[in-house]
């Protein structure tokens, strides 16, 4: 007998599709996208399609393992959940006496996304501990930051609402590989007449549909930004009683805008005066018209401003509150969990310092000292592959002093450097809630199957932590659907979107779509900002020391390790900036060990233009080595015009163990933070390539 179990993708995708499990004497033997999703309606991705295979896997973790030789050096020993559990707590127990809770730090992101999995595990336990909170800003928080300060919310129009624009600027973002269920909505407005532009320092698999592909370098888009800004306002083609109505700082903006001219910022950004004036009057003159943007965009030293200026330009021409115009960034406004509910704050002792993950290197390494981080607790995130300045990470987990769990499906690049390592649940073996980003579904995921092996999930461990830590309180020994439960109704009680979605109904239904009045984002022209309007000028910037206004500084990247002298080594002339964007493949490092997905996206490369191959004697399929004041990391070469000059490009998410000297690109990145709100500086990176022969 075959039975079909509802559940929902966990992994870091704004279109959260839909998924059914086909399950056959308790083994899922085929997996599917749901027909009756709204959105994503039963069509899945080349990474989840064959997500039977990661479930599968043979080299999934089954049992925990007690690290008995070097670390990193390979040697497992069998434990079981009880001596794990024991362990763990003697260990802490014996920090805190010593250190205190703060010594201990707890490392996760979105490898699972979910209320329960991600939101909960991330919070309830940690909180009641006291131990060291995480700062989770290497995504997206500038830009989240920005579009708050400048809009009041992320709120984005439903991906059917393009059907409505005549122009599309995609900018800084691919959503084929990243957003792919927005694309059948974009190509029927393409097939009905609507332009695309995309703005993208690389022809992306997205930009080779667009009519037209504009590519300034790397952290120049906020310069671009005001020149398009500049052009539109010079030319009297903006909206003044717009502006005047419904925004704060117009004055203050259109006299910045003045040192903006299209020829200055054609030197800045490397794209030619002519196309700044033809974009800016193209954009101006279209209506509805949507600028389309993602995280991407903002992982660079300036990209709070860079999202700022952007967000100025549907102001400018009175583009917000239209349907299929205005700004599409994230739905994530619509909903936001009752804190109270999910993380029980309120009932715990006061929240431990806070320690931004992407100096996780620097934090284990000294930087943050008062109490030094004892113990490490990974789960939700493969830190040696995913954070910048990987050599700095590894040198912090290599400490001797430091007590590190590791809890993963697979025996990871981080896992490696465990004390403990800890057997998780895939999606289809735990449940959880989601709520999306690119749209306004809620969905149930139930458990299809039985945990494989002895793996837990994240939540049933935190529960086990809990009571080993000898927490006796209710809300952290709840179940996964209690805990659920409870946080709805502690939501629906601040948001009347959800009154009347039970955790039963969610059960029944799969999949409920929210509605939210108006539909279309400020349609009604109210923003929810201090003032009630677009905050071009933002006073509470200023409070907090940041320039209130959209502007835009070089960001700029010497390749050496906090600000150390490079020596000569490196010659300022023969730099390139690397942008390491999102593998077609792989969801940030998920699905890099698998060989099925490794051979779809093929060796690890790097894509270098060919007027930088040629000064460097460097040909297609050539073994390089990229490198800087940081480290090195060995790809190959692929001569291409895809990239413009002066910038190389290679997808991150790869597995040191993939490659030949067991580096990736990250053991490049700068764990420098950015403009606003501690974020990740990825693509401000400067590289040197030479053939690995020479």
């Amino acid at each position: 007998m075959i039975t079909k179990v509802h559940g929902v993708c966990p992994h870091d995708c704004p279109d959260t599709c839909g998924l059914i499990t086909e399950v056959e004497n308790g083994r899922a033997i085929h997996l599917s996208g749901d027909p009756d999703h709204p959105i994503t309606r039963g069509w899945l991705c080349a990474k989840v399609r064959p997500y039977l295979n990661h479930v599968y896997h043979p080299d999934r973790l089954t049992r925990p393992l007690r690290r008995v030789g070097p670390k990193g050096g390979g040697q497992w020993q069998p434990i079981s959940w009880d001596e794990a559990i024991s362990e763990i707590g003697q260990r802490w127990r014996a920090i805190i006496a010593e250190y205190g809770a703060e010594a201990i730090l707890p490392y996760s992101y979105s490898g699972t996304l979910g209320m329960v999995q991600m939101g909960a595990a991330s919070a309830r336990l940690w909180n009641r501990m006291g131990a060291s909170q995480l700062d989770r800003a290497i995504c997206g928080a500038a830009a989240e930051f920005a579009v708050k300060k400048t809009l009041g919310k992320r709120y984005s129009q439903p991906y059917s609402h393009v059907q409505h624009s005549k122009l599309v600027i995609i900018w800084g973002h691919n959503p084929v590989s990243t957003a792919p269920h927005f694309m059948p909505f974009l190509r029927e407005a393409q097939r009905n007449g609507t332009q695309l532009v995309v703005i993208d320092p690389r022809r992306t698999r997205t930009a080779v549909g667009a009519d037209w592909h504009i590519a300034p370098k790397p952290a120049t888009d906020g310069a671009l930004a005001l020149g398009l800004a500049h052009v539109i306002v010079n030319e009297g083609l903006h909206n003044e009683d717009w502006l005047n109505a419904y925004t704060v700082g117009w004055p203050e903006l259109r006299a910045r805008l003045a040192d903006y001219p299209p020829e200055r910022v054609a030197d800045i950004t490397g794209v030619a005066a002519a196309d700044i004036v033809k974009l800016a009057r193209l954009y101006a003159g279209t209506q509805p018209a949507l600028i389309k943007i993602a995280d991407g965009l903002q992982r660079n030293r300036v990209g709070g401003q860079t999202v700022r200026a952007i967000c100025a330009l549907p102001a400018l021409t009175a583009q917000y509150g239209q349907r299929g115009g205005g700004l599409a960034y994230s739905t994530s406004g619509y909903v936001k969990w009752n804190g109270r509910a999910l993380s029980h704050w309120q009932d715990t002792p006061p929240l431990g310092r806070v320690v931004n993950m992407n100096r996780l290197g620097a934090a284990l390494l000294g930087e943050v000292a008062d109490p030094p981080i004892q113990s490490l607790y990974v789960f939700g995130s493969n830190p040696v592959a995913i954070a910048p300045h990987a050599g700095k990470v590894i040198t912090g987990l290599r400490r001797e002093d430091l007590f590190t769990v590791v809890h993963e499906l697979f025996m990871t690049d981080t896992a490696v450097y465990a004390d403990i390592v800890l057997p998780a649940t895939s999606q289809l073996e735990h449940a959880d809630l989601h709520k999306a980003y690119g749209h306004t579904v809620l969905s149930y995921n139930a458990p299809a199957i039985a945990p494989l092996g002895e793996a837990k999930s994240n939540w049933d461990v935190m529960r086990l932590l809990a009571a080993e830590m000898g927490f006796t309180e209710a809300w952290l020994q709840q179940t996964a659907d209690e805990v659920i439960a409870e946080v709805l109704a502690g939501t629906a009680e601040i948001n009347p979107a959800l009154q009347g979605i039970t955790l039963e109904r969610l059960k029944a239904e799969g999949s409920i779509p929210l509605h939210f009045v108006p539909e279309t984002p400020f349609a009604d022209l109210r923003f929810p900002t201090p003032s009630g309007k677009v905050e071009l000028f933002s006073a509470n910037m200023a409070e907090m020391g940041l320039d209130p206004l959209p502007g835009y500084t070089a960001a700029g990247d010497d390749g050496a390790d906090e600000g150390q002298p490079l020596n000569g080594q490196f010659p300022p002339q023969q730099a390139l900036n690397l942008i390491s964007a999102a593998a077609h493949h792989f969801v940030t490092s998920t699905f890099a060990n698998r060989a099925d997905m490794l051979a779809r996206e093929g060796e690890p490369f790097v894509e270098i233009h060919p007027d930088d191959a040629a000064a460097r004697g460097i040909a297609s399929g050539d073994s390089v080595v990229v490198e800087n004041g940081r480290g090195c990391c060995e790809l190959t070469a692929k001569v291409t015009d895809a990239v413009r000059p002066g910038v190389v490009a290679s997808p991150k998410g790869r597995w040191g163990g993939g490659n030949g000297n067991g580096r990736t690109i990250n053991h490049l990145t700068s764990d420098t933070l950015g403009d606003m709100a501690g974020q990740s500086t990825f693509h401000s990176n400067l590289v040197w390539i030479r053939r690995s022969n020479q």
